[in-house]
């Protein structure tokens, strides 16, 4: 008698099931390298949102707020006056040099002085206080986080951001438009002196080009430009810090990182600031 034959349940069986797994398509994952730039700007754009909240959250940090403070002007006042005094000299003697050529020698003070107050001022402020005053920030914050002191204070219930991180922020705005005044006024008497001096220029002719040619809303826009270049300074600091990677040597990188993403976000910036102000804000008798 012969034995029946075994009947094979419905379905697919474990070799068809391993067949049809292994033509699958693989699956695409996107590329990790280029999105971590746009990771990363994410979080930058977080930390400056979660300051600018905490900013209005009490109690407020002055003591905190003032140490921060007088340790960035001390770093940044004396290297900002002695920087404004050769780059104002610059501007004034090419401005001067091609206004000879043009047979417009008599606007070289407007056009200079113009150029320091609204480029050059809160240029040098924002490049200074990030070189000196930001890379500071960046190491102390990034020396805290990897001896684990922001994870105590998390668990005790403290913000890191907003017992840290905002007094240094404020502080940065604050020390960058009181020193763009300071720069504006040195960089404008260097000009003044090597137009008059080194280019036979007559005073007369400097201050009344000056006065035809500029406006308050000049002043306006270089104290805004040193406000928000202050505010990027100060997160991007702050953001380096409270990121590093590889312990120690992670800090010294987090360092040169800051200075370099700052650097290149405020002439960025910059770009973005005048195009508007010059369309806002017509010039001066036109």
């Amino acid at each position: 008698m012969t034995a029946p034959m075994p009947v094979r349940p419905p379905g697919r069986s474990t070799g068809d099931a391993a067949d049809a797994t292994s033509r699958k398509a693989p699956e695409r994952r996107p590329p990790t390298r280029l999105l971590a730039p746009l990771r990363e700007t994410g979080k930058l754009f977080s930390l400056a949102g979660t300051v600018s909240r905490e900013i209005f959250r009490r109690p407020f940090q002055v003591r905190e707020f003032i140490e921060q403070f007088w340790f960035v002007a001390s770093v940044t006042i004396l290297p900002a006056a002695l920087v404004s005094i050769p780059f104002g000299a610059v501007i004034a003697l090419q401005v001067g040099s091609l206004t000879q050529q043009l047979g417009a020698q008599s606007f070289t003070g407007g056009a200079s002085v113009l150029a320091v107050i609204q480029q050059a001022s809160p240029i040098i402020v924002a490049l200074l206080i990030s070189g000196a005053a930001g890379s500071a920030i960046c190491a102390d914050l990034g020396s805290r986080k990897i001896r684990e002191e922001l994870d105590a204070m998390e668990v005790m219930g403290v913000s890191p951001v907003q017992r840290l991180v905002v007094p240094r922020v404020l502080a940065t705005m604050l020390v960058a438009v009181l020193l763009n005044g300071l720069v504006s006024v040195v960089g404008t008497l260097g000009g003044y002196f090597f137009n008059v001096i080194l280019q036979h220029g007559t005073p007369g002719a400097y201050l009344a080009s000056f006065s035809a040619l500029a406006q308050l809303p000049d002043l306006y826009i270089s104290e805004v430009k040193a406000l928000i270049f202050g505010f990027i300074a100060g997160i991007v600091a702050a953001y380096r810090g409270l990121n590093p990677r590889g312990g120690p040597k992670g800090v010294g990188d987090a360092v040169n990182q800051s200075v370099v993403i700052t650097f290149m976000l405020l002439f960025f910036v910059n770009m973005v600031l005048t195009a508007i102000y010059l369309q806002i804000v017509p010039a001066k008798g036109s």
